[in-house]
Order: structure tokens, then C-alpha cells, then sequence
């Protein structure tokens, strides 16, 4: 743990344009994003790609343009993005809940189309939005939250390396029903070891002719870590 003697704070998330070898990360724009965003999730068919959102079904892009503008008043830092192989927009997230007195701050909204889901896109966004949280912003904790019911997002959480610290019952009430919330985090003393993961698991090394991945993430980890000083 660092040394908080003469800690000063953070400063708060801002619009960020962040590049990868695969993903481009830009700032939400409504006029060059919305449209894109609601394609990029087949229209209504964002409703149940979005079923862990908190916020009712969207009934067309007009509430979803709402509910966009609405997170933006909340302090949300809506990041889009774009596959560098095409141009396309594929997806979303936001730096939330940001706390820059404590250094901490939140990834979530996440969401993206299938033509991202287990790609190398989906594992740069997360690396590229980290990195900038605890090497340009010099946070001290980076969180994932889920609903406890999204077996889906939590295996994404583990497979990424955030910590489950444990469920927070009857954290929200989420489309007129209970949430419990699983609450994960990275902290800035693991994110060295983090960070040098997801770079090997990103490298072109790590994929066939095929695009098949030869090694998982949570395996190099695990073998960084046997192979580090005690």
C-alpha cells in the first residue's frame, strides 16, 4: 500500500480518448454516437442485452437517448467503442460513482454487441479504461459491480482479475425488483501484476491463425505470479 501521509486526492474522470492495438475508446458524443450505439445493439434488442440495467426497458431510441443524457447529469463518463479493424461502434461503458477524495472510482454500463463478445476488443477495453484509471489518474481502487444474479458478468469480473469482496442485500431496487449487488475491485498494488497479464494475453503471440486464444488470462496470471519473489 502506497504512503497516504500527504495524499491529495484524484482528479475526476474526464472524457478520454484511449487506443489500443484493437480498440479505439472515445468520448460519447450524441451526435456522432447515438445512433450508432442503438444500431450497434440491434435496436430493441437492447432491452435484453441490457436486463441487468437498472433502468426500465427502453420503448425506443428516444428513451434511450434520455436515459444517456439523464446518466451524463449523474456524473457518468460514457466511453464508446470502436473496432479499429472496421470503424464500427461496438459498444460502452462508464467511469461512475467517482470518488476522487478516496481515489476511487467505478466501471459500469457495460455493454456491448455480440460481434465483440469474446473477442481480444472486449479484454483491451477493460485493460485500456484500468490502466488509465490507476496510471493517469492515480486511483487507488477500481470497482465492478453486478447484479449477484449475472452469472455472466462475474465470471467476466474473476476472468479480468478483480477481487470478489462479497454481496451488498437489498442494495437496489432494479426494473420494480430487489437487487443484491456483488461488489468487486482492483486495487493499485495489484495492478503491476494485472497489467502485465493482460499485456501477454494481448500480445499477437498469444492467438493462432485462427484467432484462437492459446493461453487464458487467468492462467498467465497465475503463472506470473509462481514465478515472482516471495
Amino acid at each position: 500500500m502506497r504512503d497516504l501521509a500527504n495524499w491529495k486526492g484524484c482528479p475526476a474522470p474526464k472524457p478520454v480518448r484511449l487506443e489500443g492495438r484493437y480498440v479505439v475508446i472515445e468520448p460519447y458524443d450524441r451526435a456522432a454516437h447515438l445512433e450508432a450505439l442503438w444500431e450497434a445493439f440491434g435496436g430493441l434488442e437492447i432491452n435484453p442485452r441490457l436486463k441487468s440495467f437498472t433502468q426500465d426497458d427502453f420503448a425506443g431510441i428516444e428513451d434511450f437517448d434520455a436515459w444517456l443524457g439523464t446518466v451524463q447529469k449523474w456524473g457518468w463518463i460514457t466511453e464508446v467503442f470502436r473496432n479499429k479493424a472496421d470503424g464500427k461502434v461496438v459498444g460502452m461503458a462508464n467511469y461512475m460513482r467517482a470518488d476522487p477524495a478516496n481515489g476511487v472510482v467505478e466501471v459500469g454500463g457495460v455493454a456491448h454487441n455480440a460481434a465483440m463478445a469474446r473477442t481480444p476488443l472486449s479484454t483491451e477495453v477493460h485493460y485500456l479504461m484500468a490502466r488509465h484509471v490507476f496510471e493517469d489518474l492515480g486511483y487507488r481502487r477500481y470497482e465492478w459491480k453486478c447484479d449477484d444474479r449475472n452469472a455472466a458478468s462475474k465470471v467476466t469480473a474473476k476472468r479480468l482479475g478483480f477481487t470478489f469482496e462479497g454481496v451488498f442485500r437489498q442494495h437496489m431496487i432494479s426494473k420494480r425488483a430487489n437487487r443484491d449487488t456483488a461488489w468487486f475491485s482492483m486495487i493499485d498494488g495489484e495492478w503491476p501484476h494485472l497489467k502485465r497479464a493482460f499485456e501477454a494475453w494481448l500480445s499477437p503471440e498469444n492467438f493462432g491463425a485462427d484467432g484462437a486464444q492459446k493461453q487464458r488470462l487467468e492462467d498467465i496470471r497465475a503463472a506470473l505470479r509462481e514465478g515472482e519473489p516471495a
